[in-house]
C-alpha cells in the first residue's frame, strides 16, 4: 500500500490563460500574449535605464567607493578613508564647479546636485566625537561626574564656518542674475575677440561702450570684497588644518641631513646672513615661472621641517644634531617661514608644494581630511570668482581709456594668480600674520579664533624681539612677525586632485 501511495502522482494542472470572456485562448493568442509581455517587460526595463538614478542609488555608489578605498575589485589595495573621502569631495567640487567661466546663477539641479551630495559627504563629521566631562544629577540628588560624547571641538568649530563661506559663494554667484550691463562674447564672435593672454578659454566680457555705471562698480567692487573675505577665511582654515597634520615619515626620509643642502648654499647664505630682508631676498629670486616658485617654496618648506626636527632631537645623539644653536637654527626658521608668508600672499594659485601633497596622501585623520579639502575647494572657488571679477574690472578699464590695452593686471598671469595692489609685502604679511584683518574679523571670531590672540602675538613679538637682540644678528628689529596660528602651509587653491591641480 505504501508502494502504492509513493507510486501515484498527483497532477497540479497548469491554469491555462483565458481571455476577458473566460474562455481558454488558442495556441496563436497564447503566443502573442506572451510576446506583448515580453514587450512590456523590456520597454520598462530600458525606461528604467534611462531615467535618472535615485538618491538611495546615487548614496549606495558614493559610499560603496568610500567604503572600499576606490579599489572597485574588493581586494583591499584601496586608499585610506581619509583620503577616499579627500577625493570625493574633490571630485564632487570639480563635476559642479569646473565650468564656471562666467559671473552667472548656477544651473539649479547642479546647485542641488552639490548641496545635495556634500552634505551626504559631510554627515561623517556629525559621528566624529570626543570624550569631555559632564555632571550629572542622580535621583536621589547626587551629583556624579561623568564622561559623554560631543563632536570633535575642531569639526564643531570649523564645518558650520565652511558651510557659511560655501552659502556666500553660491549668493554671490545668484545676484549676477538680473545684472544686464556684464554680458559675455557669443560663440559667433568667439573667433574675432578671442583672448590671447594666458586665459584664452575664458570667455571674454563685454560691458557697455561708455563703461559700468558708478552703482554697477561699487557693486562690484563690493562683490569683490565679500569674495576675497571668504577667501581669506577658507585659506586661513586650511593653513590650520594642514598645520596641525603630521609629517609623513615617508617625506622625512626623503629629505637631506641638514638645511645647507636642501636650500643650496646661495639661498643658505642668504637667510642665515647677519642682515636679512624677505622683499630684497625675494627681488634676488628667480620667480618668473610657477615651476621656479614651486622649486623654492618646497626647498624652504624642507628646510624647515629639519630644522624643527634638529631643535626636537633629544641628548644630541639623533642623526639629525648639529652644531648650531637653538636661538639660530630657531632664527632662521622664522625668516624662512616669513618668505613663505609672502609667497603665498603674492602668488596664490601655485600647486600644491611637496610637503603639503604628501600630507594630504598619508593623513589618516578623517576630520581633518573633510576639513581641508572642502577648505581647500572653497577657496579655489573665490579665487576663480575673484578671477572673473577682476576680468570685468579690466573690461571696464578699457572702455574707460582704451590706452590700457596692454596693461595686464596680472603680471604673472591667473595660473600663478599674482594678487593685484601687492605695493608693501611686509604691511601685506603682517596683516595676514594676525588675526586683526579687517576683511576677515568677522568670519574668524565666528570660528572661534579672536580670542586672546593679542596676548599671544605680543609674547611672540617680544620673544622674537629678545632672540634677536641676544644673538645680535640683526642690525635693526624686524617689521615682519609671524604668527604660529597661521603657519607656512597655506596655498591649496586648486580643486583637483592631491597629486597635480594645474
Amino acid at each position: 500500500m505504501v508502494r502504492a501511495v509513493e507510486e501515484e502522482k498527483l497532477e497540479i494542472p497548469a491554469v491555462e490563460p483565458q481571455n476577458t470572456n473566460g474562455w481558454k485562448l488558442t495556441r496563436k493568442e497564447t503566443i502573442k500574449a506572451r510576446n506583448i509581455n515580453k514587450a512590456d517587460d523590456s520597454a520598462s526595463a530600458i525606461v528604467k535605464e534611462n531615467s535618472p538614478p535615485s538618491d538611495m542609488e546615487l548614496m549606495k555608489e558614493k559610499f560603496a567607493k568610500l567604503l572600499l578605498g576606490e579599489d572597485m575589485s574588493g581586494g583591499g589595495k584601496g586608499v585610506s578613508s581619509a583620503l577616499a573621502l579627500s577625493n570625493a569631495i574633490t571630485n564632487l567640487a570639480a563635476s559642479a564647479f569646473g565650468e564656471q567661466k562666467r559671473l552667472e546663477p548656477m544651473q539649479p539641479e547642479t546647485k542641488a546636485k552639490w548641496r545635495k551630495e556634500i552634505d551626504w559627504l559631510l554627515s561623517v563629521t556629525d559621528y566624529i566625537v570626543e570624550f569631555v566631562a559632564s555632571k550629572q544629577k542622580s535621583k536621589d540628588g547626587t551629583i556624579m561626574e561623568i564622561m559623554v560624547t560631543k563632536q570633535r571641538t575642531d569639526l564643531q568649530m570649523n564645518i558650520p564656518a565652511l558651510r557659511k563661506l560655501d552659502t556666500m559663494l553660491l549668493d554671490c554667484l545668484d545676484s549676477f542674475k538680473d545684472q544686464t550691463e556684464i554680458c559675455y562674447t557669443s560663440k559667433d564672435d568667439e573667433g574675432k575677440t578671442a583672448r590671447k593672454d594666458d586665459k584664452w578659454w575664458i570667455p571674454t566680457p563685454k560691458v557697455p561702450p561708455n563703461g559700468l555705471s558708478d552703482t554697477t562698480r561699487k557693486w562690484l567692487q563690493f562683490q569683490k570684497d565679500s569674495v576675497n573675505q571668504v577667501h581669506k577665511a577658507a585659506l586661513a582654515i586650511n593653513a590650520q588644518v594642514l598645520t596641525e597634520m603630521e609629517v609623513p615619515e615617508n617625506y622625512i626620509e626623503s629629505l637631506p641631513k641638514n638645511g645647507r643642502a636642501s636650500l643650496g648654499d646661495s639661498i643658505y647664505r642668504s637667510i642665515t646672513d647677519e642682515y636679512f630682508d624677505p622683499d630684497y631676498f625675494l627681488s634676488t629670486m628667480d620667480l618668473s615661472s610657477e615651476h621656479k616658485i614651486l622649486d623654492l617654496k618646497n626647498r624652504i618648506e624642507a628646510s624647515v621641517v629639519i630644522w624643527r626636527r634638529k631643535m626636537t632631537a633629544k641628548d644630541g645623539k639623533s642623526t639629525w644634531s648639529s652644531a648650531v644653536s637653538m636661538e639660530k637654527r630657531e632664527l632662521f626658521e622664522d625668516r624662512a617661514e616669513t618668505i613663505l608668508l609672502i609667497l603665498k600672499h603674492r602668488f596664490p594659485g601655485i600647486p600644491q608644494s611637496s610637503l603639503d601633497i604628501s600630507k594630504i596622501q598619508y593623513n589618516r585623520d578623517i576630520g581633518q581630511a573633510i576639513l581641508e579639502s572642502y577648505s581647500r575647494i572653497i577657496e579655489s572657488r573665490a579665487f576663480t570668482v575673484m578671477s572673473r571679477i577682476e576680468d570685468v574690472m579690466q573690461a571696464d578699464d578699457l572702455a574707460h581709456d582704451p590706452s590700457n590695452a596692454e596693461v595686464k593686471r596680472f603680471p604673472m598671469g591667473d595660473s600663478l594668480g599674482v594678487s593685484d595692489g601687492m605695493f608693501n609685502d611686509k604691511e601685506e604679511v603682517e596683516k595676514l600674520s594676525s588675526a586683526e584683518t579687517p576683511n576677515s574679523m568677522t568670519l574668524l571670531d565666528f570660528m572661534g579664533w579672536g580670542e586672546g590672540d593679542e596676548e599671544t602675538e605680543k609674547d611672540t613679538k617680544e620673544e622674537i624681539r629678545s632672540k634677536e637682540s641676544d644673538a645680535k644678528l640683526l642690525s635693526k628689529p624686524p617689521n615682519i612677525v609671524t604668527n604660529k596660528r597661521v603657519s607656512y602651509l597655506e596655498n591649496l587653491t586648486g580643486s583637483r586632485s592631491p597629486t597635480a591641480r594645474h
